[in-house]
């Protein structure tokens, strides 16, 4: 079995934080996996750092090796020692935005009233975060945006997400090197892997660009439904979307994610198959 990167979005991904059911027993032996000496696991997340570890906690998640936050904008190294923010890749992004500050751009896209800006924990030096309401026209309102910003020689990237819970649109506007993509291809030059050595899992919009790029995917069985037509329109060689059905779960959160680790690696099938058997006996 060669190295794998496994890499994770959480809410309604890897946390079984939306409407549908969990699948019994998949979180642990999601926890299982990760315990392998070579697996190597990192969170991909919209959260931010504090956002992320109280997840940890809350729903009792592993310890990943690295965590790329707030939508793609910063990584973190994570070991016991505590969380340590990659420079490298902060630094990578800064000529996007012309060195402009935060409060800077905020003023630029201030002439959107529809853009309200998300409370200061969701920003950062290099993401802006604003709220939507869904009765907005969102693909006019992007591409005015886009416009602005590049009128004023900002190259950005925009990512258009939906929070259910909430019934709100979730706008980030991030430098344009500064996405989930674009972040664990720098996670792979800094491991040394290729990218088949890596597996992606998620479920929203601020997926998409990963979930439909060269990198091996899974979409979970309870993905939007708009993503997942997206996804099936695009039909990627290397997007797997979880049916469900494998080792008798849902295809749901962690039992997708399962399920497209055991489609893309036949070894592991078989040892999950073994592992699944163990924790049933140990019941």
């Amino acid at each position: 079995m060669r190295r794998l990167l496994l890499c994770t979005d959480l809410d309604r991904t890897l946390i079984p934080n939306g409407a549908q059911p969990a699948a019994p027993g998949a979180l642990a032996l999601f926890r299982q996996l990760v315990r392998r000496e070579d697996v190597t696991l990192a969170y991909v997340s919209g959260r931010h750092q504090a956002l992320m570890a109280q997840a940890m906690r809350e729903f009792d998640l592993p310890q990943p090796a690295f965590a790329i936050a707030d939508v793609g904008s910063t990584i973190y190294q994570v070991s016991p020692a505590g969380w340590s923010e990659d420079v490298a890749w902060r630094a990578q992004m800064a000529p996007d935005w012309r060195d402009l500050t935060h409060a800077d751009l905020v003023a630029l896209l201030a002439v959107f009233p529809a853009l309200q800006l998300q409370p200061p924990a969701q920003q950062n030096r290099h993401k802006l975060s604003y709220h939507v309401a869904l009765t907005e026209d969102a693909r006019r309102l992007l591409r005015a945006v886009d416009v602005r910003l590049k009128e004023a020689q900002i190259q950005a990237n925009l990512i258009w997400s939906i929070d259910e819970p909430a019934g709100l649109g979730l706008l980030d506007v991030l430098p344009a090197s500064a996405n989930k993509l674009q972040a664990i291809r720098f996670l792979l030059q800094q491991t040394g892997l290729q990218e088949g050595d890596v597996i992606f899992a998620g479920d929203s919009g601020n997926d998409l660009e990963v979930l439909l790029s060269s990198i091996p995917a899974v979409l979970v069985a309870n993905a939007d439904p708009q993503v997942k037509s997206q996804a099936a329109a695009a039909k990627p060689g290397t997007l797997y979307l979880a049916q469900g059905g494998y080792l008798g779960m849902n295809g749901n959160y962690s039992a997708g994610i399962l399920e497209g680790v055991a489609h893309y690696h036949p070894a592991l099938d078989a040892w999950l198959r073994a592992q699944q058997q163990k924790l049933l006996g140990d019941h």
